[in-house]
């Protein structure tokens, strides 16, 4: 019997505003993947930047023990791309092909993940990554097939609302206050939520068509959370939830699960179904049992960290079902503006006054009671044992995953570009680290 071929289609700082999870977002094909396959409610990256979250879910470990701590374009890199997953499947027999974006090796030198094929692609924009997918996958792909496909939406800059309407009609999701900035920033962001959906859609249409659909497993996922204030480059739920579904061979369809899930878990995942051994740096668990009925969790919580994104931020989180701990580092304790993306809604922030914004060393919320995580109880006596359980199991994962963190400041690799927390945008002049 032949392996299950993988399809991996990936968004570009989504998380999980799309209509599967119930945002009023034009993702019509993405919904109907939800339904031919598994949802999952409360799936969550490693770390809330592009290249340390792509890391941790391709390498199967966090950002910090792969080498990720900043963006592959400013600097960064693996610390080993042969631990790729793409690495792991060739000896099973898996040819793979990169469409599109991957953010993981800085420009000019994607040979160093060593995939098997390179599929040329115009630009990275959604339209034109669905067209170079139909074409590869019209002419006929090799089989077992790795086959990552990927675009830049819905990264900003957002385009203008499709019309006035839309602006006027649109929700901003939570914590963001509901204001004429923030309507019309969401507004754009739909404009490119639907660009990604329309993707989607074609390259399944194109899987289907090649006769692939029913024995490829496909991944559809996104790096972190969009790009707003206290979403990206935060840890917060709104900066690590993501959207996860999955569809292929053995995977229930319709399904929907609650339990927690990181990036982490698909390396693992994968290796599982595909019937490979898993290599032994994992640190995740495979989801298997949650697909199969036999368990309704495989983790008791998930784990999220910041060291660079366009500025250095170290941040490090636990998440249970119940409680988020989040702990900074360093002496400072004020919003680091050139880590938010330049937009609307974060020019409503800074003219608020959000530079000048003390924010906790230490934040322990309650997400039954306070799901956007705005009434830190870390100073509550009652909350003590609380804070104690949740501080020692981020101290303990630290420790076992040898976080550098634990030793001092976390170094930028020299020749890497860095911008000054002092600043306010991340496009103002970096320094190249010697």
């Amino acid at each position: 019997m032949h392996k299950p071929n993988v399809l991996y289609l990936h968004a570009h700082d989504a998380g999980r505003l799309i209509s599967p999870y119930g945002f009023a977002m034009p993702t019509p094909n993405l919904r109907r993947l939800a339904t031919e396959g598994t949802l999952f409610r409360q799936a969550f990256c490693c770390g809330p930047t592009c290249s340390p979250s792509r890391a941790a879910l391709l390498a199967g470990q966090s950002p910090h023990a792969c080498g990720m701590t900043g963006l592959a374009h400013r600097g960064w890199s693996l610390n080993d791309y042969g631990r790729h997953i793409i690495h792991a499947l060739r000896p099973a027999g898996y040819r793979s092909l990169l469409c599109g974006v991957q953010h993981i090796a800085a420009p000019g030198q994607i040979e160093r993940i060593g995939y098997d094929e390179i599929v040329p692609v115009e630009t990275h924009r959604a339209a034109d990554v669905a067209e170079a997918a139909e074409r590869r996958i019209v002419t006929g792909l090799p089989e077992p097939f790795f086959l990552s496909v990927g675009c830049v939406e819905p990264h900003r800059p957002f385009p203008e609302p499709e019309s006035d309407e839309a602006a006027r009609f649109a929700c901003p999701p939570e914590p963001l206050p509901d204001a004429p900035e923030t309507r019309r920033d969401t507004a754009g962001l739909a404009v490119l939520a639907e660009r990604f959906d329309a993707m989607v859609g074609r390259v399944l249409a194109a899987l289907g068509a090649a006769g692939l659909a029913e024995r490829t497993l496909v991944v559809c996922t996104t790096d972190h959370g969009p790009a707003f204030p206290t979403m990206k480059c935060n840890l917060t739920d709104g900066g690590l939830g993501v959207m996860l579904v999955l569809r292929g061979p053995g995977v229930p369809k319709a399904w929907s699960t609650d339990a927690l899930v990181s990036h982490l878990d698909l390396f693992p995942t994968l290796c599982e179904w595909l019937d490979i051994a898993p290599p032994a740096w994992l640190e995740g668990v495979s989801l298997g049992p949650l697909l199969r009925g036999e368990a309704d969790e495989v983790r008791e919580a998930v784990f999220g960290e910041v060291s660079y994104h366009a500025a250095y931020e170290p941040q490090r989180s636990v998440r249970t079902t119940r409680w988020k701990y989040i702990r900074r580092y360093g002496d400072r304790l004020t919003p680091v503006l050139p880590n938010c993306d330049d937009g609307p809604t974060k020019d409503l922030f800074v003219a608020r006054g959000w530079a000048e914004q003390r924010l906790p060393r230490e934040a322990l919320y309650d997400l039954v009671f306070d799901p956007a995580e705005r009434n830190n109880l870390a100073g509550d006596p009652a909350m003590r044992g609380v804070l104690g359980d949740m501080s020692r199991r981020l101290d303990g994962w630290m420790a076992e995953t040898d976080d550098p963190l634990l030793a001092g400041p976390v170094p930028a690799p020299s020749g890497a570009k860095v911008n000054d927390p002092d600043g306010r945008s991340p496009g103002e002049p970096t320094r190249t680290v010697t």
